[in-house]
């Protein structure tokens, strides 16, 4: 991302998140180039960044929107998203939100249980309407990603088994208020690895093929999201690769292909900027302490999660020692990165903490009732603002009313 990111940091104040609308745009039209020749949606996991004018950004090239909650939808629509490109997934869903999406007439609804299967034909029935579904069925491929994000194994709370997704579809194709029109995996986030999608893609497509034996018409073959991006030195899987080993699973299958990345889309895309307040050295630790905290980025205390830290406006030529970035938060887990190499740093010295897109802004909180960030667009050289920073007002408004 090139930016001058001191002029940025004094223009909108920190802690501040940023993101390259250029570079997005790239991302799709990378992935879906790939695509090139065959029937495709790609659906943007709006869980990752959910700002109204990313999504937006994304919907003027074309794309559809993954969303696990109805505000998500509501999102999505509210930014533009065609309704039959909007996919509500997510392993719980109260009868108001199936209700509510079933209303906006989205595209299908992704089932994760055999009992949320009959919750929504039970909710289809009362509006006297044919809800389009789609399965979530359970490879059990070990994903080799991170425990927290891993979704493809039995152990984890996703989908449903093989022979589960078998009665699910023969019961949904019997009932007048089902209508079961795709197909959907989703192994884990943050995937390097091909072996594991071409694994799974290969499962659930011969199951496709099994169901369209028993004329079971599926339409859409969702492979969910995963692809994993650059934070520090990983290899990751390249597009063409990616939708080759999706293509090889499908073949002689007449089917729109559905992917949901969201990470790929957005996480080099986002930069968070924080500011040094002080310095400390307790018995030999040196900690640089800044305004930013881990209710504004929460992936390193969550995941250990590696994020690269640059002392930027300070030249490359200074000495750098070993330093642990920390928040203000009163948590020994308020952290940022530990034993980062960074020159002596003085107050208001800015820091840029990069690849913070994606599950950056839609994880802050208000912990210690610490606003949230202001975030900001860069598209064609300009900059703008695109979500005003919180103040404590926004916070308490919602309380104020019932003080005593």
């Amino acid at each position: 991302m090139k930016l001058d990111a001191i002029a940025l940091a004094n223009k909108y104040g920190t802690p501040l998140y940023v993101y390259d609308f250029d570079y997005i745009e790239n991302r799709y039209s990378t992935l879906k180039d790939a695509f090139a020749g065959k029937k495709s949606l790609i659906n943007y996991a709006v869980k990752a960044n959910s700002n109204l004018s990313v999504i937006q950004h994304l919907a003027k090239l074309g794309a559809g929107a993954d969303c696990v909650s109805i505000g998500e939808v509501k999102r999505a629509l509210a930014a533009g998203v065609d309704r039959y490109k909007i996919i509500f997934s997510g392993v719980g869903k109260r009868d108001d939100e199936i209700r509510e999406a079933l209303e906006k007439d989205i595209l299908l609804l992704n089932l994760e249980s055999e009992a949320e299967m009959k919750r929504v034909e039970m909710v289809a029935k009362e509006l006297g309407k044919e809800a389009r579904i789609s399965i979530r069925v359970n490879p059990n491929i070990d994903p080799q990603t991170h425990p927290y994000i891993s979704t493809g194994l039995h152990e984890n709370k996703f989908g449903v088994e093989i022979d589960m997704a078998k009665r699910m579809y023969i019961y949904a194709n019997k009932s007048e208020f089902l209508n079961p029109v795709g197909i959907h995996f989703h192994i884990g986030s943050q995937l390097t690895k091909l072996s594991p999608i071409r694994e799974s893609a290969q499962i659930v497509a011969d199951l496709v093929r099994s169901l369209k034996a028993i004329k079971i018409d599926i339409k859409f073959f969702d492979v969910g999201g995963g692809i994993g991006v650059v934070y520090d030195d990983e290899v990751t899987i390249k597009a063409e690769e990616y939708t080759q080993a999706i293509f090889d699973a499908t073949k002689g299958l007449d089917l729109t292909l559905l992917c949901e990345p969201g990470r790929y889309m957005v996480a080099n895309a986002g930069a968070f900027f924080t500011k040094v307040l002080y310095e400390k050295v307790n018995d030999g630790k040196r900690f640089v302490i800044v305004d930013g905290a881990m209710n504004d980025l929460l992936r390193p205390s969550l995941y250990n999660a590696y994020h690269k830290i640059e002392a930027v406006g300070l030249g490359t030529d200074t000495e750098k020692t070993e330093a642990d970035v920390v928040g203000p938060v009163c948590e020994s887990g308020d952290f940022f990165g530990k034993n980062v190499p960074l020159p002596a740093l003085s107050h208001n010295d800015l820091l840029v903490i990069h690849s913070a897109g994606a599950y950056g802004f839609t994880m802050a909180s208000n912990y210690n009732t610490r606003s949230k960030a202001a975030e900001v667009a860069l598209e064609g050289g300009a900059d703008r603002l695109i979500r005003q920073r919180e103040t404590y007002e926004d916070q308490v408004r919602l309380e104020l009313d019932y003080l005593k």
